[in-house]
């Protein structure tokens, strides 16, 4: 990547405050929709299972119609630029392993367990933005798993999400 295109702006701050509310727009008739067909209205009994998500929905959709009008307005700081490309990279630098991290603790297909995923990922982070030696990352990565296993599983008695691991080694 060039220097002229790093120090150049990734949308305008308009530009992104029109996505993100579209997004919550469409996020928010999705919950209506759903909660409409679950019942969202008030029974004999109380409130049907989808009265109370409906409307957060219709408080989702609202407040993001109110940032679509914010968005469409002469406001000039809103023309400015959002984020330069070297800030984006830092971003998504955490937010795309974060992503693979929660694929592979809820993924039916590649399910690895919240204690196995969460060992990868430390690992990944301590080579990637540390250059840890592999001893120290086992280390850390294994011992802080082992720890979060014992806790969690064997004193506190909160099942988590198990992978095969767990499973060959007879916890279920």
């Amino acid at each position: 990547m060039t220097e002229e295109k790093k120090d150049r702006d990734v949308g305008s701050v308009r530009t992104w405050e029109v996505v993100v509310a579209s997004l919550f727009l469409a996020f928010g008739a999705i919950v209506m929709w759903d909660s409409k067909r679950l019942g969202a209205s008030w029974a004999d009994d109380g409130p049907q299972a989808g009265y109370f998500p409906f409307y957060i929905g219709v408080l989702i959709c609202g407040s993001a119609i109110a940032n679509l009008i914010t968005a469409f307005g002469h406001d000039e700081g809103l023309r400015k630029g959002f984020v330069s490309w070297q800030q984006l990279r830092l971003v998504l630098i955490i937010m795309i392993p974060s992503t693979v991290y929660v694929f592979f603790i809820a993924n039916p297909w590649m399910e690895l367990g919240i204690y196995v995923a969460s060992a990868i990922y430390i690992a990944f982070f301590m080579r990637y933005l540390a250059s840890y030696s592999w001893g120290k990352i086992a280390a850390v990565s294994i011992g802080t798993m082992v720890t979060f296993f014992v806790m969690f599983e064997i004193w506190f008695k909160v099942p988590l999400p198990k992978g095969p691991l767990e499973t060959w080694l007879g916890f279920n």
